[in-house]
């Protein structure tokens, strides 16, 4: 069979290169007269026409580009497990002001609440050291990549030297990036659920500290595919039994039936740093 001749741009190797056909057609267009017809939206190519690709039916088009950019960077990265990091963005540094307080209540709830910003930063930091023996390809830490815990995630893991994942969603608030991430590890999602995909693909353990609803809906999210063996057994762990146990009344669960008693060891409470990687530990043998 005769091949089809290809005259677009080629690599060093002779190899068609279709990026660098992408560029070549995005420059030729920039330098095309300015026709009605050229000027017509229908005329924009389709990769390069954002209110194309932001039709609702190019929906499940842009929810695999989600999907695969992130699968893609992070592959390259030898990016191999990581230990996620869920938590509250209000939670403040111990020493500052809570910047989403609305009453005295609030606000002496959030400040003592620091404590876990701090072992969250500490936390990390273990993580961050363990995971140099595997050249920073196991164990990484990922967050969501805002303020608060996830602040102090990435926090702990840059105060060792260690390499921190960020992955940021577009909200009215909270949308910045911290400052630790990794840069060249920092995404941003539109979908949540793509989002969620990502913490957990490459999850060996997951850590919770006291957060919203987001967090609820992260752990949630985590402990769900662990109970129905959608994804395999890791430590589960929440940080501040005494927050936990008075948001979610897991017993209750339990003891009406509509989980069953053995779900509850699913989860592990910690108090401090050090508990949580003994667990992570003695779960893997380390």
């Amino acid at each position: 069979m005769a091949r089809v001749k290809n005259d677009g741009p080629r690599r060093k190797d002779g190899v068609w290169d279709p990026l660098k056909d992408n560029k070549a057609d995005k420059s030729a267009a920039a330098v095309q007269p300015k026709t009605p017809q050229t000027l017509s939206p229908t005329y924009r190519l389709a990769f390069a026409d954002e209110d194309f690709l932001s039709r609702e039916e190019l929906r499940p088009v842009r929810l695999q580009l989600e999907l695969m950019k992130a699968e893609m960077m992070l592959a390259e990265a030898g990016i191999k497990s990581t230990v996620v990091l869920f938590g509250g963005a209000r939670i403040p540094a111990p020493g500052q002001a809570p910047w989403a307080a609305h009453n005295e209540t609030q606000r002496n709830n959030l400040i003592a609440a620091s404590v876990f910003y701090e072992e969250a930063r500490k936390f990390a930091t273990l993580c961050g050291v363990h995971s140099a023996a595997y050249d920073h390809q196991e164990y990484v830490v990922v967050t969501g990549g805002g303020p608060g815990v996830m602040e102090a995630g990435n926090l702990g893991a840059s105060e060792v030297g260690a390499p921190s994942i960020g992955l940021n969603i577009m909200l009215p608030h909270e949308q910045a990036p911290n400052p630790y991430v990794t840069p060249e590890l920092s995404f941003n999602f539109h979908y949540f659920a793509i989002r969620k995909m990502h913490f957990l693909m490459r999850a060996k353990a997951v850590a919770v500290f006291p957060g919203g609803f987001g967090t609820l809906d992260e752990m949630f999210e985590a402990l769900t595919l662990i109970q129905t063996k959608r994804m395999e057994r890791i430590p589960l762990i929440l940080f501040s039994e005494k927050f936990w146990r008075g948001i979610v009344n897991f017993e209750a669960l339990a003891d009406f039936g509509t989980i069953s008693p053995k779900d509850l060891e699913l989860i592990s409470f910690v108090e401090t740093a050090d508990q949580a990687w003994k667990i992570i530990a003695d779960f893997y043998g380390l």
